[in-house]
């Protein structure tokens, strides 16, 4: 599949496209000293056309092996869409962050960075005060160094979603799986202020850490990829272990028609009994 091939997403209202998939910032990438699988991964990637590449200062060494591909290519940074995050809530936390990404990335901006993992309203008031992480956000995005800001969750929907409605963001990160369609909140109040705010959504937790993937079910890494594929985001980001699991992401993202709503159903059927149990990833409240 030629990059042409893969089917584009506006990115919210940036005027940017990116791919509907993109390469997330775990798997291979969120370990130590495998830089050799780790290329192999990301060569995958841009090969088979993917623009959208996620990371952040958590994951492990997944700065450094991109920005170690960069740094020999630096035309390759410049063709696609780069993120990264920061769980600092100060400031001046944030602003040393966003230094140490540039320069571990090699890159001397991103197109999108975003505040990593709001988990209670507490640090939403921390983050949004005068010496909170969001100033250094907004000031990032205002000098360009950075293009685009957003918000990441998944530990309470109505914290996320009180980031979306309160903060001047361009996206939001949230998990997009059929654990979420029983539960709801995320897909259900979160995407749908995101959605009022002309924001983009990206999607991940889409194969639950491979922990929803059961084959004699039909709950393969690729039923559950067209799953969130089929809803209302424009990218679903998938950290990626090897070449052929990159392969098996474009090769879904560009299967059609769309999972028709009968199979989401079904899906969906599967996890009703198991899915408190199996948002994990979820705070307990």
């Amino acid at each position: 599949m030629r990059q042409s091939d893969i089917e584009q997403s506006m990115f919210g209202t940036t005027g940017q496209t990116v791919t509907r998939v993109g390469l997330g910032g775990e798997g291979v990438l969120r370990t130590h000293g495998h830089y050799e699988q780790a290329r192999a991964v990301v060569e995958r990637a841009l090969a088979r056309g993917i623009t959208y590449f996620d990371t952040a200062p958590a994951y492990a060494g997944s700065e450094a092996y991109l920005g170690s591909i960069w740094k020999n290519v630096p035309e390759r940074r410049t063709a696609i869409f780069h993120t990264s995050k920061s769980a600092q809530r100060s400031y001046s936390g944030a602003m040393r962050d966003l230094e140490r990404t540039l320069a571990t990335l090699h890159t001397d901006y991103l197109d999108l960075w975003q505040i990593h993992d709001v988990r209670d309203m507490d640090e939403v008031t921390t983050i949004g005060s005068a010496d909170g992480a969001l100033r250094a956000f907004l000031e990032a995005r205002e000098s360009g160094v950075v293009r685009h800001i957003g918000v990441t969750g998944h530990h309470d929907p109505d914290v996320l979603t009180k980031c979306v409605q309160l903060w001047p963001l361009d996206s939001v990160l949230l998990p997009v799986n059929p654990v979420e369609a029983v539960l709801g909140g995320f897909l259900t109040e979160t995407l749908p202020a995101a959605r009022n705010k002309s924001m983009a959504v990206v999607a991940m937790k889409v194969l639950g850490g491979g922990h929803y993937l059961a084959s004699e079910q039909g709950l393969t890494a690729q039923a559950l990829l067209r799953f969130a594929l089929a809803q209302a985001v424009d990218v679903v980001i998938v950290g990626c272990s090897s070449p052929d699991e990159v392969d098996l992401l474009v090769q879904t993202a560009g299967m059609t028609p769309a999972m028709e709503e009968t199979e989401q159903a079904r899906l969906v059927d599967i996890f009703r009994p198991y899915a408190g149990r199996l948002a994990f990833y979820r705070g307990k409240k």
